[in-house]
């Protein structure tokens, strides 16, 4: 009776969050399920999906894992960098040894950069009404 190791961690990104899964491959390839569809039909952007698979391409991982995500919150941009996130978190608690690599590339931070409120009497964040002095 074999044992399906699993790793499961959690990422964050704007108001995104990402709870990500890691399982041994299961074919000669890995896949990557985000909300029970496939991670290249769910983030339709290529771009986003280099975004998911670069902790996997530094540490030469890219087809050992499976990978499960489940998504809420936010854009579509700031669930690829929640998924991200989480997929440095699971491949740092998976082995010890590929956090030097994930740290120094900036992975494991949360970028904790988030939309600036509107402030009252103004047009936005920042942006004023216009000034008339007559």
């Amino acid at each position: 009776m074999s044992t399906i190791q699993q790793v499961q961690a959690t990422g964050r990104r704007k108001s995104s969050v990402a709870r990500v899964y890691l399982r041994p491959a299961t074919g000669s390839e890995g896949q990557i399920l985000v909300n029970g569809t496939p991670g290249d039909a769910y983030f339709d952007r290529p771009t986003l999906m280099m975004v998911i698979r670069q902790p996997l391409q530094l540490t030469e991982h890219l087809n050992s894992f499976d990978i499960i995500c489940n998504v809420n919150g936010g854009g579509k941009s700031g669930q690829a960098g929640a998924v991200r996130h989480g997929i440095s978190r699971a491949l740092e608690r998976f082995n010890p040894d590929l956090r030097p690599p994930l740290k120094k590339s900036g992975f494991l931070n949360r970028d904790s950069r988030v939309k600036e409120r509107k402030k009252y009497g103004q047009k936005g964040a920042r942006g004023r009404f216009q000034f008339s002095k007559r």
